[in-house]
């Protein structure tokens, strides 16, 4: 299995990015019962939960991205999204998505750069 994003680049601060991730070799059934998230880490930073699309559909998010970002699945394309609006300086980070099976095994994704300017 590997999880390819995409979306990442250059935007000035209050525009928008769609990040996608795309779950390859990944059997549709298994896609459609596992739990994606998206994470990110900002220089000299530890990587923070940012948001969280469960198997039943139900979406979480950290305070911080609230209200500006959207995350949904499509699971006949096998791929997670991560629509970002209103990107702040403080969004600048390396997202990355995660993939969390229900059998307990994890995937993560090799990341996506987000460089937002003031």
């Amino acid at each position: 299995v590997q999880l390819q994003a995409s979306g990442g680049g250059l935007v000035q601060a209050g525009g928008s990015l769609r990040l996608s991730c795309k779950a390859s070799r990944m059997i549709l059934s298994v896609f459609s019962s596992t739990d994606m998230e998206w994470h990110r880490q900002a220089p000299g930073k530890q990587r923070e939960l940012v948001a969280v699309i469960t198997s039943a559909r139900r979406t979480m998010y950290a305070d911080s991205v609230k209200d500006r970002f959207i995350i949904s699945k499509d699971n006949s394309k096998k791929t997670v999204y991560l629509q970002m609006n209103n990107l702040e300086p403080e969004d600048r980070a390396v997202y990355y998505c995660h993939a969390r099976l229900q059998s307990g095994v994890e995937y993560w994704g090799q990341g996506t750069k987000v460089t937002v300017s003031s």
